[in-house]
C-alpha cells in the first residue's frame, strides 16, 4: 500500500508536469560548476551554477541521466561513474583514486553513447583528449577560474555545456541527438522479468532499489527501504530484490517520489520525534502543504504554525472545505534511520475531512487557559520536548512522536508515555507550565469516558477530583508564603511539590500548619479571603490520601496550575 500510494503521487506530478520530478532514467540533482566547450573542445568558461546560503552552498536542480544507482550514490569501487555529468573526482580525476575515477567516467560516456553523432560528443571528446587523461590539466583549469578554494573543501557535481555559434548552450545530454541515443540504448537494456507486487505487470525487475536520502539521521549517502543485503534474509533461493519483486518502473516512481517529498525545504515534510514525516493526497489539495504547519517547529517564522491551526478549526467548525477535498484519499508516512535501512515509524490512510476533524480535535484537546505570552497553539515538536531530560530534541525516547502522531491521526487516547513523561519532568524540575499542563489535560481528557470528569480550560470550582482540589491548595499555600516572605530564593513548590504531588499525607498538614504563620504577616483583609479560599477547596476533601495515582498527580499538577493562573489573573 505504501509503495502504491507513491507510486500514484509521482504518476500524479508526471502528469501535472512539475518541473521537480524527473521522467524514468533521468534524476534531480543540483550542478555546481559547468564546463562550457567551443567546438574545438577547448573550456572557454568554467561557470559557478551556485549561490551561498547561511555560508553553506546551494545549487539549483537540474535533470540528470541516470544509468544505475550511482546517480544517488556512489559505491567504493571508483568504476561506477555518472553519464555526463558526476563529481569532480570522477569528471576531473581529483582526489582518491582519481586517475580510475576519471577513466570510469570517459568510459562510461563513450559506452553509452557510442555511435551518436554529436558536435558536443566530438568537443568532449577532444576536451579529454587535450587534457591527456591527467589531472595536472584540470587543476591548472579550475586555478584559471578561480575556483581552486571550493574544489578542495569539497566534491562538487559538474556538468558540461557546448556554446554554439547560434547561442545554444543547452546541458550536453539535452542535445536532441544524444538524448534520442540515450533514450534507445536505455530501453535495450534487459534484466530478470517478473510480476511486480506493486502494479500487478509483467515486466523487467528492479533488482536493487534507489537509494532515499533525506531521513533524518540516516546515512548521508542514502538508506534502502526495500533491501535484502544478506542470505538471512533471503528465502527460496531467490536473491538481492527477487525476493520482493518490483518492476524497475515501479521502483523508479516511488523513490523519485518518496525523495520529492524528503528534499530539503519540501512544504509536505515535517520532524516528527525521530520520524521523517512526509505528507500527500490522492490529489492536489491544501491539506497537503498546510499540515506540516500544523505539526511543525518554524524558528524562521513561528507565526506559520498559528496561522495553519486558526485556518484549520475554522475549516472544520464552519465546514469550508474545497469541493470533494473531503473525501479525498490522505496518507500520512513517517520513517525513522535503522543502519542502512529505512524503519516504517508510521502509516495513516484516510481522508482530508477524517484528519481535518481529528486534528482539530487534538488542538481543543490540548487547549488550557495560559499567559500572554505564551503560544495559543502548541507544536508537537514543543509537547515532545516538554517531556524529554533537559528540554532536548535528542532526549525524546524513540518511538513517541509516532505513538503521538498515531493518538492525533486515529484519534484514539494518547500514549501513557507521554501522560507519564510530562509528569516526571514537573517533579524533576517542579515546573508545571503551559506547555505540560496542556499536555496533562489532553491526555486525561482523552483517557475518560466520564463526561463528569472532563477537566476545563481554566479554574473548576466544581471540581471535587482530590488530586485537582490538593494542586489547588497547593497553589494557594505557595502564594501565602511568597506575600508573606516576599522574594524568596525557594518556595515550598521546591521543597515540597514532589511528595505532596505524590504521598499528600506525608506533607499537607505540616503545610496547612505553616501556613497560618505567613498568614498571620499579611493584611487582615487578604489573610481572610485566602482562608476562605483555603477553607473552601478543603471542603471536598475529607482525608489527605497516602497515595495518589499517576493520573491523579496529573489532576494535582492541572488544579495546581489553574488555580496559579487563576491568583494571577485576580492579583
Amino acid at each position: 500500500m505504501i509503495l502504491q500510494a507513491l507510486a500514484e503521487y509521482y504518476e500524479r506530478k508526471v502528469r501535472a508536469g512539475d518541473p521537480e520530478i524527473a521522467p524514468e532514467g533521468w534524476i534531480s540533482r543540483p550542478v555546481d560548476y559547468v564546463v562550457v566547450l567551443d567546438r574545438t573542445g577547448r573550456c572557454i568558461q568554467l561557470e559557478q551554477r551556485f549561490h551561498l546560503e547561511k555560508g553553506k552552498p546551494v545549487a539549483k536542480n537540474e535533470f540528470l541521466p541516470a544509468i544505475g544507482k550511482q546517480a544517488m550514490k556512489h559505491t567504493n569501487s571508483g568504476k561506477d561513474a555518472n553519464l555526463l555529468w558526476d563529481n569532480a573526482s570522477f569528471v576531473f580525476g581529483f582526489g582518491k583514486r582519481g586517475e580510475m575515477k576519471l577513466n570510469s567516467f570517459v568510459e562510461a560516456y563513450r559506452e553509452w553513447l557510442g555511435g551518436c553523432e554529436d558536435d558536443g560528443l566530438r568537443a568532449l571528446d577532444a576536451f579529454y583528449a587535450q587534457s591527456g587523461y591527467g589531472t595536472d590539466f584540470f587543476h591548472k583549469l579550475v586555478k584559471k577560474f578561480g575556483y581552486e578554494e571550493d574544489f578542495e573543501k569539497r566534491d562538487p557535481v559538474i556538468a558540461f555545456q557546448l556554446h554554439d555559434k547560434d547561442g545554444d548552450s543547452a546541458f550536453l545530454h539535452f542535445r536532441p541527438a544524444i538524448r534520442k541515443h540515450y533514450e534507445n540504448k536505455r530501453k535495450e537494456i534487459s534484466g530478470v522479468v517478473g510480476r511486480c507486487l506493486v502494479s500487478g505487470e509483467e515486466g523487467v525487475l528492479a533488482l536493487n532499489e534507489t537509494v532515499i536520502k533525506g531521513v533524518w539521521g540516516g546515512q548521508t549517502s542514502g538508506s534502502n527501504l526495500v533491501s535484502f543485503n544478506a542470505n538471512a534474509f533471503e528465502s527460496y533461493g531467490k536473491t538481492a530484490g527477487r525476493n520482493a519483486p518490483i518492476g524497475k518502473s515501479t521502483s523508479f516512481a516511488y523513490t523519485t517520489a518518496l525523495n520529492h517529498l524528503l528534499r530539503k525545504g519540501s512544504p509536505q515534510r515535517v520532524q516528527v520525534g525521530d520520524a521523517s514525516t512526509v505528507f500527500w493526497s490522492a490529489k492536489p489539495t491544501k491539506m497537503e502543504t498546510v499540515i506540516p504547519g500544523l505539526f511543525g517547529h518554524d524558528k524562521d517564522d513561528p507565526n506559520r504554525h498559528t496561522q495553519a491551526v486558526t485556518a484549520l478549526l475554522g475549516a472544520v467548525h464552519h465546514g469550508r472545505y474545497v469541493p470533494d477535498d473531503r473525501d479525498t484519499r490522505f496518507y500520512v508516512l513517517g520513517l525513522a534511520p535503522n543502519a542502512a535501512r529505512i524503519a516504517v515509524r508510521f502509516w495513516h490512510v484516510g481522508t482530508v475531512g477524517e484528519f481535518s476533524e481529528r486534528i482539530a480535535r487534538h488542538f481543543r484537546d490540548l487547549e488550557i487557559v495560559c499567559g500572554p505570552k505564551d503560544q495559543e497553539y502548541l507544536p508537537l515538536f514543543r509537547l515532545l520536548v516538554a517531556t524529554a531530560v533537559q528540554g532536548k530534541a535528542e532526549n525524546i525516547p524513540p518511538n513517541l512522536g509516532g505513538e503521538v502522531m498515531r493518538a492525533i491521526l486515529d484519534g484514539t487516547p494518547y500514549p501513557q508515555t507521554l501522560l507519564a513523561g510530562a509528569i516526571r519532568r514537573i517533579r524533576a524540575e517542579r515546573e508545571v507550565g503551559h506547555v505540560r499542563a496542556a499536555i496533562i489535560k489532553a491526555c486525561l481528557n482523552r483517557k475518560t469516558t466520564n463526561d463528569k470528569e472532563v477537566i476545563q480550560v481554566a479554574l473548576d470550582p466544581d471540581n471535587t477530583n482530590p488530586g485537582y482540589r490538593l494542586g489547588r491548595l497547593f497553589a494557594v499555600l505557595e502564594q501565602i508564603q511568597k506575600e508573606a516572605s516576599g522574594n524568596i530564593n525557594a518556595t515550598i513548590r521546591d521543597r515540597y511539590y514532589g511528595s505532596a504531588s505524590s504521598t499528600p499525607v506525608a506533607v499537607f498538614a505540616t503545610l496547612l500548619k505553616l501556613s497560618k504563620h505567613h498568614l498571620a504577616k499579611l493584611n487582615p483583609g487578604r489573610a481572610i479571603n485566602l482562608e476562605r479560599l483555603i477553607g473552601e477547596i478543603i471542603s471536598g476533601i475529607e482525608d489527605f490520601p497516602a497515595h495518589l495515582a499517576l493520573e491523579d498527580q496529573g489532576r494535582f499538577a492541572i488544579g495546581y496550575y489553574h488555580q496559579r493562573q487563576s491568583l494571577f489573573t485576580k492579583s
